[in-house]
């Protein structure tokens, strides 16, 4: 499949998903331990964190 010019690669999608998603469960870990809605900070950043781990894994080792 042909990938347009100016489209990132998956696995740079997958990076900046990872990257993106380890400060935002960090984050609601610590709101999760501490009074505070860290609950739906810690889901969201856990499934960034795991979507960009397996595009990262998966995503074609050319680009």
């Amino acid at each position: 499949m042909r990938r347009r010019p100016n489209m990132p690669s998956e696995r740079r999608i997958g990076t900046f998903l990872t990257v993106l998603g380890v400060p935002i469960s960090l984050v609601g870990a610590a709101f999760y331990v501490l009074p505070g809605p860290g609950f739906p900070l810690l889901v969201i950043g856990l499934s960034l964190l795991a979507t960009g781990l397996v595009m990262v894994a998966t995503g074609s080792r050319r680009g």
